[in-house]
């Protein structure tokens, strides 16, 4: 007899809170820098980002509704992908309040920005990496039957990195030195990636 507890997304859950963020879990944390046509900048976290390719290196965030970020991205046509330490979790924090597109989250969260080397808008200097990109498209999302979402996956080419030199080890990057911060579900759970938590396997030849 079937014991999982089985529902249609279009019929509801049926559960205290939408499972959905904590099954897909944790996931990285796009906190991403953009400057609008009038130079304005903005920084804003996504929890729905990933990396989708190697070379050249592709990484996306989706954002339900056009919001700021996504807006500027389409005029300038690039945007900057900042990493999320566990030291900088309560300014990211900040840095998602609903303000007006001229207000500054890096004045808003007390973050210093940095230079870019190839795109304009600027990185969060205290951040342990850091990703430049150009945008290759912006697709808004449909639903099977193919009517549109409210929602635009956003996809950037990375042409160039930043990394915190306490982040290299012998030459080998180290997920843990960087004290990466990801998304979990409900309202507000986040996990931090710990040495301790590490397990290794290697694949079948």
């Amino acid at each position: 007899m079937e014991k999982h507890h089985f529902y249609e997304p279009g019929q509801g859950h049926g559960l205290a809170h939408d499972p959905l963020n904590s099954i897909i879990a944790p996931r990285p944390i796009g906190w991403v820098s953009s400057l609008s046509a009038e130079g304005f900048r903005n920084l804003a976290p996504y929890s729905f980002f990933q990396l989708f390719n190697y070379v050249p290196p592709i990484i996306g965030f989706a954002s339900i509704g056009w919001k700021d970020s996504v807006a500027n991205v389409a005029t300038t046509r690039e945007f900057v992908w900042n990493l999320v330490s566990r030291p900088l979790a309560e300014a990211m924090n900040a840095s998602s309040a609903s303000v007006g597109p001229q207000a500054d989250e890096f004045v808003l969260a007390g973050l210093e920005a940095a230079p870019s080397r190839l795109v304009a808008p600027p990185r969060v200097a205290a951040s342990p990496a850091s990703f430049e990109c150009k945008l290759i498209e912006i697709h808004q999302l449909k639903r099977a039957d193919g009517a549109p979402l409210e929602s635009w996956l956003v996809l950037g080419e990375v042409v160039g990195v930043h990394l915190a030199p306490e982040t290299i080890e012998g030459g080998v990057y180290r997920t843990t030195a960087a004290q990466p911060v990801l998304r979990g579900g409900g309202w507000g759970d986040y996990f931090e990636v710990t040495e301790a938590a590490k397990f290794r396997m290697k694949r079948p030849d």
